[in-house]
């Protein structure tokens, strides 16, 4: 009871100083939460086990090309059929195809994302169903039947959880013709990995995986393998097993994997593969809610030992009238135990929503993201942390003593050699903030002029003005003369429309269609400059039609644009990007010279090997990135060899969506079935890449902008305890001549001087760590001489802001008040 009646006290004292114990808790809880916030994202998209069966035991395979620039290439099935076999350290390989579908006959007709996988692919997984079954061998082969599996996550968004699902037969359209198939079972739910998919389907849903140039074509790879380790198999031993047998694939075939290209193959854990994306990003993260947790505590220490510290007098008058030491320190816990409670609470209240910002942030960089939650484990730590950081703050302080010494205590000169240890260790809890703070204010500063460099970077093309829509190619039913009619019927109607200004079509959107954007091909030209003796370049292959660059506001810088007599059975023509052209002709002659393509791939792809004709030169294009780099890019026209299914429409006016719905009408009319999707203005597509960047910078920016504000009340409660013990000091100073400004100058110098102690301190940890993780990591970058600059500008000026009130308070002492106080 006796504890009790400490804790009611404690309430009824600490309401006496409201701004304290609102600011204790409120420290408190952005350290507590932003830590309990962060481990909740770490925990479940790197700690957390995986769905799948024995995750230990999954692998995932991969090949690389460092001399083509690919580090992570997909497989072609001659290159899974020669690693599969007889293996010792893996049971069995299963694959995956990346494939949009259009669907028919699950609601309106649209593209989804599928995969295409073969029988062994959910047993190597370690996956179950939830509803009806999976695809097994029984599914493999040319005369099985088309079945699907549905996603966990699109059975319960799109179709509501119905199990009547199950039999449904459902139309699928890919760029290898239509096919027939029926829903089979539900997935579990598991993380999507290599992409978020809403159906999983068998090879003969798509009949360009059962055609021969898919089957026997080593160059044509589109597949992503996955393996389990057999038991008592080791990923070393996997390794090595794996790289033994490539190498004999690489010896069989030197005119595939050319010795420039530097072929290699590695094969990783899956849990390991899932998470590289968001391994660094999260750990960053999570050291940067570890400097705040750090500033944190010490500002707690700083206000509360100041407090202690000014109630020594207090203390001692409580000794001398019969309290022992034990009554004292219990009531100080008393006082710790409200301050660090109120703080716990407090945390939970903004860990709650920071879980779901973090959460969604998360979400950009790993699927494992989706649905998280607090994760109460670290809020019972942050309980525990907080009873332990209470007991701290009541037993660290000094208790004045009993007999003898009683008597200064009760003077405030007894206290000055107790204000003076005690402002030296307030100071260095103050630089550790400092120090801390520093280092995440430069971490959001760089983070801020990438994003500013990204902002201030234009592409060299219309962004504002034109509408991208995905028309995606429907076959069934058409020749291919249809369907280039089709999208002629497109662009001339649409093209009709009122404030339309012009019309084209293409095979992918800027910055938005990863597979289309990623497609480069070897290829030699007519009276080329050699490249270190050899004869193939490689390029960008762009499919569009004519009028593509007019739409994009894109000048010509030599030559014609592709015409609609360009076209199947005419003379073969091409486009060249500016940087190709100057590359390998820098004399300026590019135009009328002849190419052909001589990639081993073109075979498998339907495009031919003829010579094309250059009939003109445009700016460079990256498509790929924010900022523009040189682009050695071949555009071909539509009509000569396919490859469409993007529309793209430039406004006459501002407002580029307010031509959607007439658009749809518009090719409704002129087929009811035709998916029409993703309409957004490129500019609206290249701030959506952008958005990882802008929640990097908001993200680490609100982090450091936090840790500056409690470091800005520590160094202002520093020079508060600082000033309040030396009143005596600046009564005498004053009384002997000195001038207000000389005090307020001192105060404003001590604040200085613990800044850029704190900055000095962080410029030498921040070196350190970036080098030393730079070791390992290969994305982090030194900091630059002007994210050091600005954030010790900011740091020094808020020192100077909040060293102003304790310094204004100084230079108004009365020096007769403060002479006869003692």
């Amino acid at each position: 009871m006796s504890f009790l009646r400490d804790l009611k006290i404690a309430v009824r004292s600490l309401w006496r100083v409201r701004t304290l114990w609102f600011t204790v808790a409120l420290t408190l809880a952005l350290g507590i939460g932003a830590n309990a916030a962060i481990f909740s994202v770490v925990r479940a998209v790197l700690l957390r086990p995986l769905a799948n069966r024995d995750e230990d035991r999954l692998l995932y395979l991969r090949q690389s090309a460092p001399g083509l620039g690919v580090q992570n290439a997909t497989f072609s099935i001659p290159e899974i059929d020669d690693l599969s076999k007889d293996l010792k350290t893996i049971t069995e390989l299963g694959t995956f195809s990346t494939v949009d579908f259009t669907m028919i006959g699950l609601g309106t007709p649209r593209e989804i994302p599928a995969g295409v996988v073969d029988g062994h692919y959910f047993e190597v997984m370690g996956l179950r169903p939830v509803l009806g079954r999976l695809l097994t061998t029984s599914d493999d082969g040319p005369n099985a039947a088309g079945a699907i599996v549905l996603t966990y996550r699109f059975w319960k968004e799109s179709l509501h959880g119905d199990p009547s699902v199950l039999g449904k037969s459902v139309h699928l359209e890919s760029f290898g013709g239509p096919r027939n198939a029926t829903i089979i079972g539900v997935l579990e739910p598991s993380v999507p990995y290599p992409v978020a998919t809403e159906i999983i389907a068998n090879v003969v849903t798509s009949p360009h995986h059962l055609s021969a140039t898919m089957v026997t074509g080593r160059e044509h790879r589109m597949t992503e393998v996955f393996g389990r380790l057999k038991p008592g198999a080791t990923l070393e031993d996997a390794r090595a097993e794996l790289r033994t047998r490539y190498a004999a694939i690489l010896a069989a075939h030197p005119d595939v994997y050319k010795p420039d290209n530097h072929y290699q193959i590695d094969v990783k854990r899956m849990h390991e593969q899932i998470n590289a994306r968001a391994n660094t990003i999260l750990w960053v993260l999570f050291a940067a809610a570890g400097l705040l947790f750090i500033i944190a505590c010490s500002n707690v220490a700083n206000l509360v030992l100041a407090r202690t510290v000014r109630r020594e007098s207090e203390l001692a008058v409580r000794s001398a009238l019969g309290a022992n030491t034990a009554s004292l320190r219990r009531s100080l816990l008393a006082e710790s135990l409200v301050l660090c409670g109120s703080g716990v609470l407090a945390a939970l209240l903004l860990a709650w929503p920071m879980v779901a910002v973090l959460g969604r942030y998360a979400a950009r960089f790993s699927v494992r993201a989706d649905g998280l939650t607090l994760d109460f484990n670290l809020v019972w730590f942050g309980i525990v942390l907080a009873f332990v950081a209470a007991v701290f703050l009541a037993y660290i302080p000094r208790l004045p003593s009993t007999g003898a010494q009683l008597g200064p205590s009760l003077t405030s000169g007894g206290s000055r050699s107790s204000t003076g240890s005690s402002n030296r260790r307030l100071r260095i809890f103050a630089v550790m903030q400092i120090t801390a703070s520093f280092l995440l204010l430069t971490g959001a500063a760089m983070l801020m002029r990438t994003l500013y460099t990204l902002e201030n970077t234009r592409p060299p093309f219309d962004t504002s003005r034109v509408l991208a829509v995905n028309l995606p190619v429907l076959t069934y039913g058409r020749s291919p003369e249809q369907i280039q009619n089709f999208y002629h019927d497109v662009v001339r109607q649409v093209g009709a429309l009122p404030r339309v200004a012009h019309v084209s079509t293409g095979f992918s959107v800027p910055w938005r269609d990863d597979q289309g954007l990623d497609i480069s091909f070897a290829f030699t030209a007519q009276g080329a400059t050699r490249r270190n003796g050899v004869d193939d370049w490689r390029a960008k292959f762009r499919s569009i039609s004519p009028g593509y660059f007019e739409t994009l506001g894109v000048p010509f810088l030599a030559g014609r644009d592709f015409r609609d007599t360009d076209k199947a059975g005419s003379e073969r023509v091409v486009i060249v990007s500016q940087s190709l052209a100057k590359t390998l002709f820098p004399n300026g002659d590019a135009m009328n010279r002849e190419l052909h393509w001589t990639d081993g791939v073109m075979k498998f792809v339907g495009i031919s090997y003829e010579q094309r004709r250059i009939v003109g030169v445009v700016p460079d294009i990256d498509d790929e990135n924010i900022i523009p780099a040189p682009a050695m890019t071949v555009y071909q026209p539509t009509d000569q060899e396919g490859w469409q299914g993007r529309l793209f429409v430039r406004s006459k006016s501002d407002d580029p969506y307010a031509l959607a719905p007439s658009i749809t009408r518009t090719i409704h009319a002129i087929s009811a079935d035709q998916p029409i999707e993703k309409a957004s203005t490129l500019n609206d597509i290249r701030a959506e890449v952008m958005t990882p960047d802008k929640l990097n910078a908001v993200v680490f920016g609100g982090f450091a902008a936090v840790a500056l504000l409690i470091s800005v009340v520590g160094v202002a409660g520093v020079l508060a305890f600082s000033v309040s013990g030396r009143t005596r000091e600046f009564g005498i100073r004053m009384a002997l001549g000195a001038q207000p400004r000389n005090i307020l100058a001192d105060v404003l110098l001590q604040g200085l001087t613990i800044a850029g102690i704190g900055v000095g301190a962080g410029i030498v940890f921040g070196i350190i760590f970036a080098s030393g993780v730079a070791r390992y990591v290969s994305e982090v970058r030194q900091p630059g001489m002007l994210a050091f600059i600005v954030s010790a500008f900011a740091i020094l000026v808020s020192a100077v802001i909040a060293s102003a009130v304790p310094a204004a308070r100084a230079a108004k002492v009365n020096p007769v008040e403060a002479l006869r106080s003692e």
